[in-house]
């Protein structure tokens, strides 16, 4: 009996939904758009999940094997495939090597290479990729650098670890194959030439385009072996290619039929050497069989609850969105039908049957959007594949649909619009049946007890989000904290349109009927203005969260120059300096208008640059850390010091793009630098005294520097002799103290420790250096002007030197937020749309009286607009104060220190309060004038019922 009934519903709720067809649109694209999302998802997923197959394919295309030499003396301990995980022993101190370790710590004249021919079976095949450092290769604009290879891509070992999709393997020396990448950056195509650096002289021809499947962002270019092995130093050269873990590598060729098992592999793991054979990951043994998984002590992946947490509860929020925006056409529909439902009480059916009849909406809708969603979803990943594997940066294995995930992503859609159809149910069985048979009904007040809940909800949510990280899990607390003050926000919203419509005494006639008409039909109203206050509580929460976290970087960012000048830098080898001067004149004929330059000179002690003795410039003694002049601190100490202001903001901090404390120059140089342009500087520079730009480094007019001796001979063969496990040497290298005579300047960017002219370097007995140049021009350079000034550089030396334009700190959160705020607005007028299409529908008796007593067409569209207009407004403004919420908590959190030794941060907390004013202001005005324009202003007369 129950099921025929069931099926009567059912066949009664099919043919309401082809009766109202606008309507029933509505409710399946609500319901089909998050089915599309979760089946699309879902699709990509799978389709990206390689098989074990498909993995070792990429890894190493058609060998058996890949063998990475992990190190001499060592022994391996991995899992079948060791990308999931290996461990690497070496023989401790005391303990006796074992013979494998003695063997491979001296594997004779063919090194590793030759100890790995005789462990493995006779006629396997080695092939080294060999890869070599970044080179600079010719392009249409200038110069791009690139790394190279040299691999035989006729070889069919190679297809699948990069493939060749267009043109002809290199078969010269001096043809190359080019990735896309590359390509695409350069502006080069197939049979187009490019340089080298390191070839002059020599023009490579490129031959193919090349691919990597697993990586297609990579910018390689490729030759056969040997064309690139003579390059000099300068990184052309090619070099054997280095493993996942630090070795060198090899794929390995067998002989037919042959193949490495998994006492072979532990056989080789003994030798220290890594093996991925393809056999074994195909066929991996059981997990007793490895050692690897029998040494781990519990630390292996498990599955993060807080991550887990977060997931379900974004989605069960976006289950909640869709129902709040479903759940009031299926209102409307239950109201449309009421006299059907009427006659069908009045008939003798009892509330089960209508319940069953509007529960049947929810069934058919719900089961037609997620079968619309799921063929929509698969049909849009296929269609967009190609620029989903480009965006993901690799290949998709295959197109792969599973079909118990995708009736899983149905039967979402079914229960969505079973839960938008609940409510709407039980209020249709509850009805009266006269009142129901007349077309009559009276408005209820709005659930004071459900108010006075939303109002516990929302103040305990905000509670334990704002004060629950203090004494629980942090990301659980405002989590949850914050899920339950939305949705104590929706269940105070109906009592918040009532209020909301007090203001109607105040307004015009046409908003004063939207208000009206939006406190009658609260069952209509509420759940739209909830679904607009999620859509922009969510974006006005994270568009505090990205102002706040962007403000504190912004107060983080340090300059190492002035804001807009450009800095030219001498290579740390010794043969750049020479090519200084080449790179300036490069820079200054490239890049007009630069201004004055100032030429940086580093000082250093003992002769060297680079490893000799050293120049140290000391902190006031009472600024310093005490944290830092004890070896060991107790916990007690530990909490002391972490709140101590010398260890919480240490004095003495710069950013420099120069090395030493002490650098030396002209004024010239130091305004450039420092933005210093005092003339008292110039003078002091000329009286020999130091400029210092903390007064940190200051007492009493006086600077101190520790001059570091460099080692001694004997010092050094002491360090070097001492054994691996040998305690730190306690050898001390001489040390002078230097008092000068300094004047405290405070530079626009801090970005030297002092400044000096070169006569008094000299006489201090501090050796000077070439450091670079630096330019203040009047106008930043033009991205373009960049561009040139970097291939420019690059033609007048080996790597162009380091070459910076100071741009200051760039923001990302201007975009983040924008699209937030579009993403919002998108929600929100589509919900506030949808709620005035409703209302529009359910409010068709009004209209046709408002005609009656001599209203003009254009009251039509000016309700219209307003009934969206206040759905967006409302909604917006609850928004607004429901997603500070989140964002404080979770600013406050990442502020708190996470152990005795961290200090507390301040909680940098900003508002985005244009983004928010366009939020709470222009969207609804957006609203009401959309609503105008798409609303027709001629009425249809309706029958008045009896």
């Amino acid at each position: 009996m129950k099921l025929t009934a069931w099926r009567v519903a059912l066949r009664i709720a099919r043919r309401d939904a082809l009766r109202a067809k606008g309507r029933s649109a509505l409710v399946i694209a609500m319901i089909a758009l998050p089915v599309l999302g979760v089946a699309g998802a879902d699709v990509v997923f799978r389709s990206a999940q390689l098989s074990p197959e498909q993995t070792i394919t990429r890894q190493m295309g058609g060998a058996d094997a890949r063998i990475s030499a992990i190190g001499r003396g060592t022994t391996v301990v991995q899992a079948p495939n060791p990308d999931d995980g290996m461990m690497v022993d070496s023989p401790r101190t005391g303990q006796k090597p074992t013979p494998e370790q003695l063997r491979s710590q001296d594997p004779g004249p063919g090194g590793a290479a030759g100890l790995l021919k005789e462990l493995l079976p006779t006629g396997a095949g080695l092939i080294a990729p060999a890869e070599g450092e970044s080179v600079l290769a010719a392009t249409t604009e200038g110069r791009l650098r690139v790394e190279t290879a040299e691999m035989d891509l006729a070889n069919p070992v190679w297809r699948g670890r990069i493939d060749l999709i267009g043109g002809r393997a290199p078969s010269a020396p001096l043809e190359l194959a080019a990735t896309s990448e590359f390509l695409k950056l350069s502006g080069l195509g197939i049979g187009g030439s490019t340089t080298l650096g390191g070839f002059e002289g020599k023009s490579f021809t490129i031959t193919a385009e090349v691919e990597y499947p697993g990586d297609l962002k990579r910018s390689q270019l490729v030759a056969r072996p040997g064309a690139l092995t003579a390059a000099p130093a300068e990184g052309a050269g090619a070099k054997q290619s280095r493993g996942p873990f630090g070795g060198d590598q090899w794929l390995v060729q067998l002989p037919a039929g042959r193949s490495l098992d998994w006492a072979k592999v532990q056989e080789l793991n003994k030798y220290g050497f890594a093996v991925t054979s393809r056999a074994v990951v195909l066929d991996p043994p059981p997990r007793s069989a490895v050692p690897f998984y029998a040494q781990q002590t519990g630390n292996g992946m498990l599955l993060d609850k807080t991550a887990l947490a977060v997931l379900a509860t974004v989605a069960g929020m976006a289950l909640l969105e869709i129902v709040l925006l479903a759940g009031p056409a299926f209102a409307v529909g239950a109201r449309r039908s009421r006299r059907q439902l009427g006659l069908l009480a009045a008939g003798g059916g009892d509330r089960s049957h209508v319940r069953s009849v509007v529960l049947g909406g929810g069934v058919v809708l719900g089961l037609t959007g997620a079968l619309v969603g799921v063929v929509l979803g698969a049909a849009l990943v296929a269609a967009a594949r190609p620029w989903l594997e480009d965006f993901a940066g690799m290949r998709f294995g295959s197109f792969d649909l599973v079909p118990l995930d995708l009736l899983g992503v149905a039967a979402i859609g079914l229960v969505t619009g079973l839960l938008a159809a609940v409510v709407p149910a039980v209020q249709a069985s509850r009805q009266d049946v006269v009142e129901a048979l007349t077309g009559r009904g009276s408005v209820k007040p709005p659930n004071r007890k459900l108010a006075l809940l939303g109002l516990l909800m929302l103040a305990g949510g905000a509670a334990i989000a704002l004060l629950g990280p203090q004494v629980g899990s942090r990301a659980l607390a405002v989590l949850g904290g914050s899920v339950i003050a939305e949705l104590g926000m929706v269940a105070c919203t109906p009592m918040l349109v009532g209020l909301f419509g007090r203001l109607g005494r105040w307004l015009p006639l046409s908003p004063r009927l939207a208000l009206r008409d939006s406190v009658r039909h609260r069952g209509r109203t509420a759940p739209a203005v909830a679904a607009v206050m999620a859509a922009v509580a969510g974006s006005v929460a994270v568009g505090i969260y990205t102002a706040s976290t962007d403000l504190e970087s912004s107060r983080r960012y340090e300059a190492t120059l002035p804001s807009g000048a450009v800095m030219i830098g001498a290579s740390y080898g010794p043969e750049d300096d020479a090519g200084l001067g080449a790179k300036r004149a490069a820079l200054e004929r490239t890049v007009p208008d630069l201004g004055a330059r100032g030429d940086i000179l580093e000082t250093n002690y003992g002769g060297k640059r680079f490893g000799g003795g050293y120049v140290s410039l000391e902190v006031r003694k009472e600024l310093r850390c005490p944290r830092y002049q004890q070896p060991e601190l107790s916990e007690e100490e530990s909490r002391k010091y972490a709140k101590d202001p010398r260890c919480t903001d240490p004095a003495g901090g710069y950013a420099s793009a120069f090395n030493g404390p002490l650098l030396a120059g002209d004024a010239t140089a130091l305004g450039n630098l420092t933005g210093v342009r005092d003339p008292a500087a110039g003078r002091a520079l000329a009286e020999g005294k130091v400029i210092a730009f903390d007064p940190a480094y200051v007492r009493d007019g006086k600077i101190t520097f520790t001059l570091v001796e460099p080692l001694t001979e004997e010092q050094e063969k002491a360090m070097n002799a001492a054994p691996l496990d040998a305690p730190p040497s306690r050898v001390e290298p001489k040390k002078h103290e230097l008092v000068l005579d300094a004047v405290l300047f405070s530079p626009t960017v801090r970005n030297a420790g002092a400044f000096t002219s070169p006569e008094t370097a000299r006489k201090l007995g501090l050796t000077l250096s070439q450091g670079g140049s630096v330019w203040q021009p009047a106008v930043p350079p033009s991205s373009a002007a960049e561009q040139k000034a970097e291939a420019a550089l690059a033609k007048v030396g080996s790597d162009g030197g380091r070459f910076t334009v100071e741009r200051g700190y760039r923001s990302k959160a201007d975009l983040v937020q924008l699209g937030l705020t579009g993403f919002a607005a998108l929600v929100a007028l589509g919900a506030a749309g949808i709620a005035t299409g409703l209302a529009a529908a359910d409010s068709q008796r009004d209209l046709t009286t408002l005609a009656a007593v001599g209203a003009t067409g254009g009251i039509r569209r000016r309700l219209s607009g307003f009934q969206c207009g206040v759905i967006a407004a409302m909604g917006a403004v609850l928004g607004a104060i429901s997603g500070v919420v989140p964002a404080v908590a979770l600013r406050k959190i990442e502020a708190m220190p996470y152990g005795p030794d961290e200090p507390v941060r301040e909680a940098v907390i900003a508002f985005p309060w244009l983004n928010i004013g366009v939020t709470v202001v222009l969207l609804p005005t957006v609203a009401v004038l959309l609503a105008m324009l798409f609303t027709r202003s001629k009425l249809t007369l309706l029958r008045r019922s009896a």
